[in-house]
């Protein structure tokens, strides 16, 4: 018998890997961590192993290892006693050979609808290596809707913090 899963809470499932939706706050900053393949490898295996949220410190569970398809995380925002669970599930990943990463979509629960991608490229024209969080997302909860521009700051200051995250070279 095969397990019902929960659904996503957006219809626009995999659109980070594609063109954005209409309707959604768009969010993209990439930023340059260095050079080499072996930077772009270190990278990589920092993000498939949730290293970009756990070193922004929201990490909170994970049910496998590493990102894979169908992997199901639950992320906790908030500051000390006082934060909000917020489910997700890993879309898709990427395993190109300059390109690697992971999407993941918000499922019920969660305070925002949307999804968002944590990805690292590598540029064999110069050897250059970028870190990259793009992401999609409108409020899903009644105080997120009530923050309105605030939570966008604190969505693209956490996506500076994830990039902050990324090994780099000199």
């Amino acid at each position: 018998m095969a397990e019902k899963r929960t659904a996503f809470t957006y219809p626009d499932v995999g659109a980070t890997r594609t063109t954005f939706p209409a309707g959604y706050q768009r969010l993209r900053h990439r930023r340059g961590i260095g050079h080499g393949r072996d930077l772009f490898e270190q990278a990589a295996e920092h993000i498939f192993a949730f290293g970009m949220q756990k070193g922004v410190g929201i990490f909170e569970h994970a049910d496998t290892e590493t990102a894979e398809a169908g992997t199901e995380l639950t992320v906790r925002l908030g500051i000390g006693s006082i934060g909000i669970s917020a489910p997700c599930r890993v879309v898709y990943v990427l395993h190109e050979p300059d390109r690697r990463g992971f999407a993941y979509g918000t499922l019920p629960g969660h305070p925002e609808i949307g999804e968002e991608l944590f990805a690292v490229e590598y540029d064999p024209t110069d050897d250059s290596v970028h870190g990259l969080v793009t992401a999609f997302s409108r409020p899903g909860a009644w105080y997120t809707r009530l923050g309105g521009p605030l939570v966008h700051g604190v969505q693209r200051w956490i996506a500076h913090r994830y990039l902050n995250t990324l090994p780099t070279s000199n």
